[in-house]
């Protein structure tokens, strides 16, 4: 009994706020189902690493020594020493991803690179309020609503916030069908969302399938090569898919591999959800941030099919450079059902798919570019 007391009295207020953070991240898995691969294990593991004298962690204990905890021993093989997680991750996204329509309609590229404008916006906007330069570059990588990437950018770059910005860049994924349709109607009228859109879909062959991912990952080698194993290991997965023989593997990568280790990267991350580290003024500052790198992200890509809109014909639906973004498929259905919203005969959901499958490629370019570049500005 005096044990448990004891228990209790070490908790401290900012271990509670992690209780409620858990909690409150476990309600919006099971409730809302909001990405509840991730969020679930993120915050059952939030509460893990927060109890007092957690066994999870690595701790001391007098009269036995060391003891090695199964979620820091995780994060150390899995994140910090290799970034094996989210990598591995990357194969089974891959193998996902149908880049069909985006073959079929090249001009999508152009949105998912447009769609990345909030991640610079906020790196620059953290490092003006007083961020040091690879800090506001982790910060700033939330906008490429893509949490592998944004936890692999964060922890090369040794960053202290790694928890934070876990936390961050999967939430607002998970919140895309709330925060999207907020920012697009800010900045479109019901006459924009209402244009319809022709699907006149060109015959992508099946060598042009099994050509891309490699030729994504070779130019991606020469432009940013630091970004070969984000790229890389996203096309080997779409290779899988694409080349016909290895349809096993395929399902496998797409199932198994992407659910083990999902489940396993939303738990790992929660050591860096640790309330000493956790629970300061900075958090809140980051997750600010991160939420205006994926507004602007949205709203970067409407605002550029706009400019595009005054040079050509066929109108583009300013809805589907928001989709540009990385967080596929939520992106493309939102903004399907916007599009229905205004019309209920408009279709605009393979248009958005191949800006979305666009915005995948190119967030991992940007992951890619800031690891090449922010080391040598540091120098």
């Amino acid at each position: 009994m005096e044990f448990l007391l004891e228990g209790f009295m070490n908790v401290t207020w900012q271990q509670g706020v992690m209780y409620l953070v858990g909690i409150v991240l476990i309600y919006l898995a099971i409730k809302k189902e909001y990405e509840p691969s991730l969020l679930l294990p993120m915050g059952f593991g939030a509460i893990l690493v927060n109890l007092p004298l957690s066994g999870v962690v690595n701790q001391n204990i007098e009269g036995i020594g060391e003891v090695t905890g199964i979620i820091e021993w995780l994060f150390d093989i899995g994140i910090h020493a290799s970034e094996a997680m989210p990598l591995l991750l990357f194969i089974g996204i891959g193998a996902m991803i149908d880049f069909g329509p985006l073959l079929s309609n090249p001009k999508m590229f152009l949105f998912g690179a447009a769609a990345q404008f909030g991640i610079f916006l906020v790196i620059a906007a953290a490092a003006l309020i007083g961020f040091p330069l690879k800090e506001a570059a982790s910060i700033g990588i939330i906008g490429a609503a893509d949490g592998p990437t944004s936890i692999l950018v964060s922890q090369v770059l040794k960053s202290e916030y790694v928890g934070s910005i876990a936390v961050a860049a999967y939430s607002y994924m998970a919140l895309v069908p709330i925060i999207q349709p907020l920012a697009i109607k800010a900045v479109t009228t019901k006459k924009e969302r209402k244009i319809r859109m022709t699907y006149n879909p060109a015959n992508v062959s099946k060598s042009l399938k099994i050509a891309f991912p490699i030729i994504v990952t070779v130019i991606a080698g020469f432009i940013a090569p630091t970004s070969v194993a984000l790229v890389g290991f996203l096309m080997f997965g779409n290779l899988l898919r694409e080349c016909g023989v290895l349809d096993s593997l395929s399902e496998s990568a797409q199932k198994v591999l992407a659910n083990l280790v999902t489940l396993l990267l939303g738990i790992t991350i929660s050591f860096s959800m640790q309330a000493e580290a956790f629970v300061t003024f900075e958090t809140l500052i980051i997750m600010g941030l991160g939420l205006v790198a994926f507004i602007f992200d949205s709203i970067a890509g409407v605002f550029f099919a706009k400019f595009l809109n005054l040079f050509t014909k066929n109108k583009i639906n300013p809805m589907v450079g928001a989709a540009g973004i990385s967080a596929f498929p939520m992106s493309s259905r939102v903004i399907q059902k916007l599009g229905q919203e205004a019309d209920p005969q408009n279709f605009l959901l393979m248009h958005a798919a191949g800006a979305n499958v666009s915005g995948q490629i190119a967030s991992v370019l940007a992951g890619g570019m800031i690891l090449n570049l922010i080391p040598q500005l540091i120098k």
